[in-house]
């Protein structure tokens, strides 16, 4: 049968010719009631799809084993009186509202309810401490700072910001107002700040997102994660960082799809009974957790439902790779982008036509061009490790990252460019000689550095994670099974045993702090 394409939205393709076809800058506007003048995140993400069903907008899998569902009507409602009561309170649009919470009704009517009114709502991880709170409140200046009762104490200690307590009263307190309001937000007004989860600089800077990032953001969401309407969806990271927010939260909400995350100190048994509790078909995480996932040795006591897969953060190694396929029976979709230049690259989760190579971060999404150049500027050859580049803004971009191609035009993660390691004239991947180690059967986790080292420079340094007695015996055994299956030079001189490895907030494997901690050592011994 002959399709109608002109009476077809982008949801309604799944294949990747078609996605390819129909990568047309105006065809997300069709998914949504805005248009370029007039537009509101919160009314195409939660008010257009509250309609008196009770529908789950949002399933929440406490760490505690509590189940926890919030609806669209609840939400909507939360939201517009918490709008009115921001109005009331004399916040006025473009006013920054920062919220310290975990995933909760609090989270989302705040969330929802400052981009409602036109202020401008800057979520924040609810684990920082006074010195990281005070960075981010100093930078963005937010009328008010919403957090928990654990929190408001430390809150407070920072001058020039009204902290407020998301309690059971301030919920009584904004339930006197309507539950309906009309946003007057334009597509281009300022709704978003984000914060990336990264520590690289000292005052971290706001990524600013307008309204119209959520249809810019389809592209990415419908190839990345694969969302469609009839997905049951669910996203383990955190929605104070992009991940969870953007891929997480708005995307599928803003198709009517019901999303579910997880609240408090995770757990990789808990998210699996949630997966099979929620019948969860579409889930998008971060490459730690499935790696714990596969680590918890558990699996085996579910049964899933998943139908798609996605993953961010980091490559995966191979044994990862190999549980989720024996365990989920999909193919676990990369999707590499960063909070400052959104997804980029995607496999393309539920279409038939795309296949899925294991490590690879897929193929550009429609409409964006990658390129992976040698030093020069020139493209590189098939296999050949360059630096990765996004046209933008008319001109070629550094994504800071390290990749190649292959001869089908897929792409493969090389590491950050301060990842590569230069010892006695050799250059060596940390990410390869980390995937070669995590094949052990006794390592569990493991971080790659280059250490600093008087005669060749840098030395390979391995962090290994491991159940094992440490010892030198072990030691060695690491040692010989890196080299074997990569060079002869190829391997960790140095090997130490951690019980933990350092991680960003988003769960990425923080190789900078073990670095600047070797420097500091090596200064140490020659001072």
């Amino acid at each position: 049968m002959r399709k109608d394409w002109c009476a077809m939205k982008l949801t309604d393709f799944t294949d990747y010719a078609d996605a390819i076809a129909h990568a047309d800058t105006n065809a997300p506007w069709a998914l949504f009631d805005g248009d370029r003048d007039r537009f509101n995140i919160a009314h195409e993400c939660i008010t257009r799809h509250a309609d008196g069903s009770g529908r789950p907008a949002v399933r929440l899998a406490h760490a505690d084993g509590r189940d926890e569902i919030l609806s669209f009507d609840q939400i909507s409602a939360g939201a517009a009186q918490f709008a009115h009561w921001l109005d009331a309170n004399g916040i006025a649009p473009g006013d920054r509202i920062a919220f310290m919470l975990e995933p909760s009704l609090p989270f989302y009517v705040c969330l929802f309810g400052a981009m409602q009114s036109g202020a401008i709502s800057v979520p924040l991880f609810t684990l920082f401490g006074l010195d990281g709170l005070r960075l981010r409140i100093d930078d963005c200046k937010p009328k008010l700072l919403i957090t928990n009762r654990e929190k408001a104490e430390l809150a407070r200690q920072i001058e020039g910001v009204t902290v407020i307590v998301a309690d059971d009263g301030l919920l009584d307190e904004i339930a006197t107002f309507p539950a309906s309001y009309a946003p007057q937000t334009k597509a281009t007004d300022l709704a978003v700040f984000q914060y990336t989860s990264g520590t690289t600089r000292e005052l971290p800077e706001a990524v600013k997102h307008t309204h119209r990032a959520l249809v810019t953001l389809m592209f990415a969401a419908l190839y990345g994660t694969g969302i469609r309407p009839g997905d049951d969806f669910f996203c383990p990271s955190s929605p104070a960082w992009g991940h969870g927010l953007w891929h997480g939260t708005l995307a599928p909400l803003a198709l009517g799809v019901s999303t579910g995350t997880f609240v408090g100190r995770f757990d990789a048994v808990r998210l699996m009974k949630a997966l099979q509790d929620y019948r969860i078909t579409n889930m998008s995480a971060a490459a730690t957790h499935y790696r714990m996932m596969k680590n918890s040795g558990r699996a085996g006591d579910f049964t899933f439902a998943i139908r798609k897969l996605s993953y961010t953060g980091e490559p995966i190694d191979p044994a990862t790779l190999d549980f989720i396929e024996e365990t989920f029976h999909v193919p676990a979709c990369s999707m590499y982008g960063t909070t400052e230049i959104g997804v980029v690259l995607v496999n393309f989760p539920g279409a038939e036509d795309f296949a899925v190579k294991p490590g690879s971060l897929g193929k550009p999404v429609p409409g964006q061009r990658l390129q992976v150049q040698n030093p020069d500027g020139s493209p590189t050859e098939p296999g050949v490790v360059g630096e990765l580049m996004l046209w933008r803004r008319d001109r070629w971009e550094t994504t800071k990252d390290l990749a190649r191609i292959d001869e089908d035009g897929y792409f493969y993660h090389c590491g950050r460019a301060d990842d590569v390691i230069i010892s006695a004239g050799w250059t060596m991947s940390a990410v390869e000689i980390e995937n070669t180690l995590l094949k052990h059967a006794d390592v569990q986790e493991c971080a790659v550095i280059g250490a600093p080292d008087a005669t060749r420079g840098l030395v390979v340094k391995a962090f290994v994670v491991s159940s094992r007695a440490p010892s030198d015996a072990f030691v060695t055994e690491l040692q010989n099974f890196t080299r074997e299956r990569l060079a002869q030079h190829e391997f960790p001189r140095l090997v130490e045993f951690v019980a933990e490895l350092p991680k960003t907030p988003a769960g990425k494997v923080h190789r900078k702090i073990l670095r600047d901690r070797e420097a500091a050592a090596a200064l140490a011994l020659t001072n």
